[in-house]
């Protein structure tokens, strides 16, 4: 068959080091990095606990991966479930905006587990990562914005982004990777009602995508069978999970266009939703030299899918639903330049936020809309406790490609993020973040931080 399904998974299974330009080699050792900061991030936090000890009470308690976070060893499984989990907890780990998913945090724990496992060099583990976000992202645009209302991408396309990744280290051939898409996109889950109340949700949905996409690429290496036409089959996962799917983006230049060189990093430690809008009323904070005190309402020209994934989130009780509140995080921004992890972990529930919380409305904005999702434009309106009407935009928020960080801000951020934890010293992860910028040259894969022992 030569169906839309078929032929992404002979891209998955036969992309190969030198194929990858160069400047997308040097992409995904960024987006590494970053992402290695993100799992360091989720040490202590209550749901990766909960779901790093389940991992080790399943065992083994020793094997050849890295529990990053609690520094233990396990089985690949386990490992990747660990790690997906604990680098999704801050919310500052990567997006594709085009696909509204999240590659690194379903992609790099299932390849670094199982690279680690297999003795795989450096640019094994690339090549493998390459292959797991071109497929994850091609397989979020397909779903369309009508899958995204409901089902939260990085859990779904993330278990077919998870099942390239490894079924590339593995060696799978075409047809084989293609069982691996079935069997994992038969898995695939992960739905936004947990944003209500604030549950622990999305740490399974990322460690679930992982997990099983590991698993189905070994299962497939042992034979075991998939549905061929997973993805755009009458009872696949379009059939089921959208109404607006479209197969032509499963092959969307591949070979050509390397999504991957299109992913933006995450600045501020919040909802992607909400950047474009933070980084709108910084720019009039800072143009205007106003005060928090000084803003009497401000509205927030948003798209549809922002709306739908933050509306619910009215009066945020945690630290995480926080992070999903528009309000929450405009008023951290206007008090105090930016929505960092700090200023979420000490000040979303002050008064002061409370009040500036409240002041914000969110609004669908027709041009806003019409570019969503390729482009994530911000665009406020302020209005001034004086009687000003000001308005700011953004047309790329920090982070997206095209203003995008460089390397000496992602190690200034990975150190922030291990400083936040306290996951590792200054000194042990500035040596780490060092090591990881050169890795395609490593002739095996290593553990990434020292063991305990």
């Amino acid at each position: 068959m030569n169906s839309p399904t078929s032929q992404l998974a002979a891209f998955a299974a036969g992309l190969r080091f030198e194929a990858i330009p160069d400047a997308v080699v040097r992409r995904a050792e960024d987006l590494l990095v970053d992402w290695f900061a993100c799992a360091v991030a989720g040490h202590g936090a209550r749901p990766v606990g909960s779901i790093a000890r389940f991992a080790l009470a399943m065992g083994p308690q020793q094997g050849a991966s890295e529990i990053i976070a609690s520094r233990a060893t396990s089985s690949p499984y386990l490992a990747a479930m660990a790690n997906a989990a604990a680098s999704h907890m801050v919310e500052q780990d990567d997006v594709h905006n085009g696909s509204v998913f999240h590659p690194a945090t379903v992609v790099f724990p299932a390849a670094l587990a199982v690279a680690q496992a297999l003795g795989a060099s450096g640019a094994q583990l690339l090549t493998a990562s390459v292959a797991g976000y071109e497929v994850g992202i091609r397989v979020g645009e397909f779903l369309g914005r009508s899958h995204y209302k409901v089902f939260h991408t990085t859990g779904t396309a993330g278990t077919l982004a998870a099942a390239a990744a490894v079924g590339n280290l593995l060696g799978l051939g075409a047809a084989r990777m293609q069982h691996a898409f079935g069997s994992a996109g038969t898995q695939a889950a992960g739905l936004w009602e947990f944003l209500r109340t604030g549950a622990d949700s999305k740490q399974l949905h990322t460690a679930h995508a992982a997990a099983a996409g590991l698993m189905a690429a070994y299962l497939a290496q042992d034979g075991f069978t998939g549905a061929a036409q997973i993805l755009e089959g009458p009872q696949g996962m379009a059939a089921g999970m959208s109404s607006d799917a479209d197969p032509a983006r499963l092959i969307d230049g591949l070979g050509s266009r390397w999504a991957t060189a299109e992913t933006s990093f995450k600045y501020h430690a919040c909802c992607r939703h909400t950047h474009p809008a933070a980084d709108a009323l910084l720019q009039v904070m800072l143009a205007h030299n106003l005060r928090p005190e000084q803003l009497s309402r401000v509205v927030a020209h948003a798209h549809q899918g922002a709306i739908d994934v933050l509306g619910p989130v009215v009066k945020p009780v945690t630290v995480h639903q926080s992070k999903f509140s528009m309000g929450t995080v405009l008023a951290l921004v206007a008090r105090f330049g930016q929505a960092g992890l700090a200023e979420f972990d000490r000040h979303f529930p002050d008064d002061a936020t409370l009040a500036l919380r409240d002041r914000v409305e969110m609004v669908l904005d027709a041009e806003v809309e019409a570019a969503y999702p390729r482009r994530w434009i911000g665009k406020v309106t302020v209005y001034t406790a004086d009687g000003r009407v000001l308005s700011g935009r953004v047309d790329e928020p920090k982070g997206d490609p095209g203003n995008t960080l460089s390397r000496d801000e992602i190690s200034a951020k990975a150190l922030r993020l291990a400083a936040f934890s306290g996951g590792a010293g200054a000194e042990e992860m500035r040596a780490a973040v060092d090591a990881l910028w050169g890795i395609a040259d490593w002739p095996r894969v290593r553990v990434l931080m020292e063991q305990k022992t």
